[in-house]
């Protein structure tokens, strides 16, 4: 395997290619607040504070209706590990991946604490960059990993800093986010799925920044193919009204915008789209003879990454 490139999500597609927008989905998983969804996933102390974190109700119906029991899902950017916990109770296998000693520290926890619970499917949490995906060490893993599911990450790159940092530009969070995608692709088993997640985002005068268009134009660049675009729910559903649930701060941002005449509603979902390599069909008649994972394949792969120092 060889390095892909780094800047295929800078890419532009000409005018008359631009992808189309799949039909929309509703899921509805923001019926429990976030603080029990961590609290009945068993996640550890300290994993509210990864702000990208994809919400475990949201992990768990992407794992379930994008995957099948002994299905390995990978999250090339873990943060704390809530995509790794819910791929474990759901008896898949789980590997993730962080740079960030915090996030490691927090996932790792996280998988320990899923299999303490009686989650005995393969977990593993290493201390790598995504760019390791597409070198020898991860040729066990080709054709194996049924979902690709990780979060558009764009909170400051320094979680313990005391003073928050601004977000990050969200086009340069756009580019690596694909380029990731990229490196994963190898990896993917025929039929598998890529999903992202993107929390809404504001501009500076406090106006949704449209991440679907650039997400779908910069996968669709990537030769990656839209197949489902969806609404993570993280507002509760009360008969035919949503019963939000965004932070303290979101409200007051939300109150001080109305007074100057920007009007601001608080935000109810998270975006959700699900991808598949544009030559799939013609990689599943290449990729049939590639044997199934075997009970410990993370883990050997873990171990050969981390050297053994890193793998939960």
């Amino acid at each position: 395997m060889t390095n892909r490139p780094t800047s295929l999500g800078s890419l532009p597609l000409p005018p008359d290619e631009q992808p189309s927008i799949p039909a929309l989905s509703v899921w509805p998983t923001g019926q429990r607040d976030p603080a029990a969804q961590l609290r009945d996933s068993g996640c550890v102390l300290g994993t509210d504070a990864d702000t990208d974190r994809i919400p475990p109700a949201v992990a768990a119906y992407a794992i379930a209706t994008y995957t099948r029991p002994g299905d390995l899902v990978l999250d090339p950017d873990c943060g704390a590990g809530t995509v790794l916990t819910e791929a474990l109770h759901a008896d898949r296998h789980a590997l993730g991946l962080t740079t960030r000693n915090r996030w490691w520290t927090l996932a790792r926890a996280n998988v320990t604490a899923a299999k303490t619970a009686g989650y005995w499917r393969d977990g593993s949490v290493l201390d790598a960059r995504p760019k390791v995906l597409v070198t020898i060490r991860a040729a066990g893993l080709v054709g194996r990993v049924g979902l690709v599911l990780t979060a558009l990450r764009t909170a400051s790159r320094n979680p313990g800093d005391r003073t928050p940092s601004p977000d990050r530009d969200p086009d340069s969070a756009i580019a690596e986010l694909v380029a990731t995608l990229s490196y994963c692709e190898p990896l993917l088993r025929p039929g598998g799925r890529f999903a992202v997640v993107a929390r809404p985002l504001r501009d500076p005068r406090g106006s949704l920044i449209d991440l679907t268009t650039q997400l779908l134009s910069a996968a669709t660049a990537a030769g990656l193919a839209p197949v489902d675009r969806c609404l993570a729910l993280t507002a509760g559903l009360r008969g035919s009204r949503l019963v939000t649930r965004a932070s303290l701060a979101e409200r007051r941002a939300a109150a001080s915008a109305h007074p100057i005449g920007v009007p601001t509603a608080l935000t109810a979902h998270h975006e959700v789209l699900i991808f598949r390599r544009a030559y799939d069909a013609e990689l599943a008649t290449v990729v049939t003879g590639i044997p199934r994972l075997s009970e410990n394949g993370t883990a050997q792969f873990a171990v050969a990454c981390s050297g053994g120092r890193r793998a939960a």
